[in-house]
């Protein structure tokens, strides 16, 4: 299953960045959470957004609450997130990841290796 992730690019610090995830067209993530992963050099990988599918409601890590926002298109089974205010430690790997379990958890899925779905990172890098 092919998650592509797109969008990434060099940013200052303050701009903005949409990034982009399509998911296979067709039934299986008819009733999938997207979201969003990320990792830095050197760290270890962290949550960052992500979004249900029925009612769209979303959760986000607190280091991002108020500068990025996810949606989602679910006939077309893209998801977004729309980086605002762009900082430095922002610059990272941004992987879209897709699974059914409650997206509240899924820091802790992803610790245990339990995310189902992974794509191929778009690089963002945020200069100050």
């Amino acid at each position: 299953v092919q998650l592509q992730a797109s969008g990434g690019g060099l940013a200052r610090a303050g701009d903005s960045l949409r990034l982009s995830c399509a998911a296979p067209a067709g039934p299986t993530f008819s009733s999938y959470g997207l979201g969003w992963f990320r990792q830095s050099p050197g760290k270890e990988r962290e949550f960052v957004a992500g979004i249900s599918w029925s009612v769209g409601s979303a959760v986000y890590a607190d280091s991002v609450k108020g500068r990025f926002t996810i949606s989602r298109d679910n006939a077309k089974n893209t998801v977004f997130l729309q980086t605002n205010s762009l900082k430095p430690e922002d610059t990272a790997a941004y992987y879209c990841v897709a699974d059914q379990k409650n997206i509240a958890f899924w820091a802790g899925y992803e610790r245990e290796g339990r995310i189902t779905y992974w794509g191929k990172g778009t690089l963002v890098t945020v200069s100050s």
